[in-house]
């Protein structure tokens, strides 16, 4: 990571990364690292209960990508995760206190309410790694399940290890997936056959498969070997213009969900603005001149 560079830098860059991430909220189920200039690593961290995610979890999740969504030192998120799994799906004692919550009201809709609340809230939760401007690359190793399929499904890009698997586990304990998975997976994938076999049958899916129907870029040999390429790749992407990238995930995430027409129509009426920016002239003089790479400011 520090390659190169002298005891005295390293311990600047140090530092300065530390001051970064105390300025940041902190989190009990979250660890927040920024490895690379202008890149951003979460993990999650309940390794002792296989990142099963509970209510705490969900909240941070939310909290924490509309806060990088704000942070002008991030322009690239690595989502990862502590331990021995990805992550092990919804914690299931949190379902159990729910269900004592609901059982508090005898009035069918005054139980559907507190339901409907929950659902939307963990719906937002998960809706903010999507709508945060920073690309979102997750680096996944070996059990991704339920919730956790929710999570990566909203992410921008996925990689994983060999020994990952997911599985679509909510038909198994008798529910619908009902954060995200249901609507983002298949426009992932392209295939609606494929998506409902995994969808209706829980079955597990292995890397080769994941990587087969595209839901995702790579596989690694190992977490350490995937970790450190896909850092590279994040610090490559970060060190374009910080425009022109949260421009692109804006029109790309818009134009899936509008006609083609549309998606022209808002791509247009943005570039009318960006191409008036600084880092368009910049990134054309040093692609012009094959000058070095610019420098672009905080945005």
């Amino acid at each position: 990571m520090f390659l190169g560079i002298s005891s005295f830098q390293k311990g600047v860059l140090f530092f300065r990364n530390i001051s970064k991430i105390s300025a940041m909220s902190q989190y009990h189920t979250l660890k927040i690292e920024s490895p690379k200039e202008f890149v951003y690593s979460v993990q999650l961290n309940r390794p002792e209960k296989a990142n099963a995610m509970n209510k705490a979890m969900w909240l941070e999740i939310g909290k924490c990508f509309n806060e990088l969504n704000e942070n002008t030192d991030c322009r690239v998120i690595v989502l990862s995760a502590n331990g021995k799994y990805f992550t092990s799906g919804i914690d299931l004692f949190d379902l159990m206190n729910l269900g004592q919550e609901v059982a508090n009201h005898d009035d069918i809709a005054r139980k559907s309410k507190v339901l409907r609340c929950f659902i939307k809230t963990y719906q937002d939760c998960l809706t903010a790694l999507e709508k945060c401007d920073k690309p979102v690359l997750t680096a996944i190793h070996n059990g991704c399940i339920g919730g956790g399929v929710d999570l990566v499904s909203a992410a921008d890009i996925r990689y994983c290890t060999e020994d990952a698997w997911f599985q679509l586990k909510e038909t198994e304990i008798g529910m619908a997936a009902d954060v995200g998975t249901l609507q983002r997976m298949p426009k992932i994938i392209g295939s609606m056959s494929t998506f409902n076999e995994l969808a209706f049958t829980a079955r597990k899916f292995h890397s080769l498969e994941a990587k087969n129907i595209g839901f995702v870029t790579q596989v690694y040999d190992t977490k350490e070997s995937m970790l450190e390429n896909v850092m590279n790749i994040a610090s490559d992407i970060a060190s374009k213009s910080p425009v022109g990238v949260q421009m692109t995930k804006r029109s790309i995430i818009y134009s899936r969900d509008h006609t083609v027409q549309e998606g022209l129509d808002h791509i247009g009426d943005w570039n009318q603005i960006l191409l008036q920016s600084e880092d368009f002239i910049k990134a054309s003089m040093a692609v012009a001149t094959k000058d070095k790479k610019p420098i672009f400011s905080k945005l």
